[in-house]
């Protein structure tokens, strides 16, 4: 079977318990390789870039006022408003890489997910948001994968190439040590 890649947030709630080695700890269980982290301030930009989907969803799943709401809430977590403004990504590579992280992640509803699970372990719903803060995103599909990598990191953060890459040049400012 291929390499697959999978992205995993650990998000602001799993930052500020400190459940990063936690979580990580269980998610090598799987033996699957990492190939990238870092820690990330998530920008609003970045945040509905990565939930892009969602938000459609949610206005068709609850109507546009409730449904847009619902979406700036999440942006709110991810950004860190209810906890701190970070979160660590990382992204895995093996075999059935993305079953195998969301079978240990557990269902995106903390209470719905098994107690073992980190969902189930470390998650709750936040009662005065209703956010589900479940402590850790998984990609959910190899075409969600790529996209979510591809936004999360630049090619060469990653140990191994594993989308075509091309080299372009760029003139941009960079902030160097000084």
């Amino acid at each position: 079977m291929a390499d697959q890649q999978c992205l995993v947030i650990i998000k602001p709630d799993g930052l500020v318990k400190s459940l990063t080695g936690n979580i990580i700890s269980m998610i090598s269980e799987t033996k699957l390789k990492i190939i990238a982290s870092k820690i990330v301030r998530v920008s609003k930009e970045l945040a509905e870039s990565h939930y892009s989907e969602l938000k459609g969803r949610l206005v068709e799943k609850f109507g546009k006022e409730k449904g847009e709401k619902m979406f700036e809430e999440v942006l709110r977590y991810i950004r860190g408003e209810f906890h701190t403004d970070r979160v660590m990504v990382l992204v895995y590579q093996g075999p059935d890489a993305i079953k195998r992280i969301r079978e240990i992640a557990g269902k995106t509803n903390p209470e719905e997910a098994e107690f073992i699970s980190i969902r189930g372990k470390y998650g709750r719903i936040n009662s005065k948001t209703g956010v589900f803060e479940n402590v850790i995103h998984v990609s959910d599909s190899k075409e969600n994968a790529k996209k979510e990598i591809q936004l999360w990191f630049e090619p060469e953060e990653l140990t191994d190439i594993i989308f075509p890459t091309k080299k372009q040049e760029t003139k941009m400012d960079k902030i160097v040590w000084d």
